[in-house]
């Protein structure tokens, strides 16, 4: 292996982060609690400047190092972008609700930090050996960070959920990975097609490779059946990494999902495709269902996220290039939706008090008019109401569905639904507007918070006015980074 063949130029926004997060959690060794301040400028200091690399290395044109192990090409760099912002959104949202419960320390930073750099790999990816590699990194930081408040019983099972079905999840996915290895000799994704497009590879290892690496993917993705941890570890997490589960690995799992069965085992479309339309079906259906029964604000935005996921899964199985670039779309505005969503919750969580019941929101007009509004943004976008973000999200999954005539029943299944759960989201919306509040005290909210998230509600109704520019971007970084016509 040549310099050459490293290039290492591909990989700097992730080389950057890497020697950042390592210098951070050296500097913040000696920092004293009430220093810590400085770990979360540098923090958002490691975020402009891996931002800075990725914007300023953008290219149409591929980019592959270490031998054909990585590559930068636009549709990672368009969702690494999105992670930095996710991901910098939470850091700042969550600085008064950590300081409260004694979770506002260097791990907090670094642990992040590190997630975002697996993401990022994962995105990058084009060898099973570094994928799983990038999907290890993420989960084990996100292990650690929903057991941050050592103290809390709540938090401590929902790590233990987590670590465990993450495991057998991760399993799953290596044994598959072993199974396509094994039936085609090669590890590279590109490598792998094409040896299953010549027909020299095991087909019927390739068959039992793929079901298992679909399932390890439903795991991650928390698509029913496989979506039990989902409602607990939202619900037993605190809200700070919740909205950081729920957000930033969304838009990594786009790119493993796209990596793994659109880059590496095209010739078997039709086999994943009726396992996906499993998957996207009975998300759809039963998020959208079981989410009309939560009480607790958190587990109800955990089904609506097993929901969205199905969503998400409908562009991909049309195995159309219109499809995954509305997958990609749909991928970025649920990261915003929901970055925004937990930050209302944040905002009216306060020292030993968790606004987690869908009772907490009620009154939310009279105690803060203008945050009323921006949950209303999020909820009538996450329904899917028109002029919001949702609603085109979800529009441009429907039309890639509905451009294969056999697949019309999905597109009417996927509405009907979404009618269904639109009934959640407009509760909320009855309670924060027509509801006397159980707490009529006013909320006490940071200049930087309110200013950020105010921005973070309004992108939402601002893209849904103008959604051609993103979408058009989606568009043409998926087309080039699949070299597709």
């Amino acid at each position: 292996m040549t310099l050459a063949s490293l290039n290492l130029v591909a990989a700097l926004p992730e080389i950057w982060l890497l020697c950042a997060t390592s210098a951070i959690l050296l500097i913040d060794l000696f920092l004293k609690d009430e220093q810590r301040d400085i770990t979360y400028a540098l923090s958002l200091l490691a975020l402009v400047g891996a931002a800075v690399f990725t914007i300023e290395g953008y290219s149409a044109a591929p980019r592959a190092a270490f031998s054909g192990m990585f590559v930068a090409d636009a549709m990672s760099d368009v969702l690494k972008v999105g992670m930095y912002a996710a991901v910098g959104l939470m850091l700042a949202y969550s600085r008064s609700y950590a300081a409260d419960r004694q979770i506002y320390k260097g791990e907090l930073f670094t642990l992040s930090l590190f997630a975002l750099l697996g993401m990022m790999v994962m995105a990058s990816a084009t060898n099973l050996l570094t994928l799983y590699v990038g999907l290890e990194l993420l989960s084990l930081s996100l292990y650690a960070l929903v057991a941050l408040p050592r103290d809390n019983k709540v938090a401590t099972e929902a790590a233990m959920k987590y670590f465990v079905l993450g495991a057998l999840a991760s399993g799953m996915l290596l044994y598959g990975m072993s199974m396509i290895y094994g039936a085609t000799g090669s590890l590279n994704v590109h490598e792998i097609a094409q040896k299953v497009a010549s027909g020299s590879a095991n087909a019927t290892l390739l068959v039992f490779g793929l079901v298992f690496i679909v399932t390890g993917i439903g795991f991650k993705l928390g698509n029913v059946p496989f979506h039990m941890w989902v409602p607990d570890v939202y619900q037993g997490s605190p809200t700070a990494v919740t909205l950081l589960i729920g957000s930033a690995p969304k838009l990594a799992a786009f790119a493993f999902v796209i990596r793994l069965l659109v880059q590496a085992l095209p010739s078997l479309q039709a086999q994943w495709q009726g396992m996906l339309i499993v998957l996207a079906v009975l998300s759809i259906g039963i998020g959208n269902v079981v989410a009309i029964a939560q009480t607790n604000l958190k587990r109800m935005l955990a089904y609506s996220t097993i929901s969205h996921m199905g969503f998400l899964l409908l562009g991909i199985l049309s195995g159309s290039l219109q499809g995954y670039s509305a997958s990609m779309f749909y991928a970025i505005v649920y990261a915003l939706m929901s970055v925004a969503g937990f930050g209302v919750v944040l905002l009216m969580s306060r020292q030993g008090f968790e606004a987690e019941r869908l009772a907490d929101l009620k009154g939310l007009a009279q105690r803060s008019p203008w945050f009323a509004w921006m949950m209303l943004f999020v909820m009538f976008s996450m329904a899917g109401i028109p002029v919001f973000s949702g609603f085109f999200a979800k529009l441009a999954v429907i039309q890639a569905v509905v451009a294969d005539d056999k697949l019309i029943w999905l597109a009417v299944v996927a509405v009907l639904f979404s009618l269904v759960g639109a009934f959640y989201y407009l509760r909320v919306v009855k309670l924060m507007f027509m509801d006397e509040p159980l707490d009529a005290s006013p909320i006490a909210v940071k200049f930087d918070m309110r200013v950020l998230l105010s921005i973070n509600c309004l992108a939402i109704l601002v893209l849904g006015l103008m959604p051609q520019s993103l979408l058009k971007l989606c568009y043409e970084s998926v087309k080039t980074s699949l070299g597709m016509l």
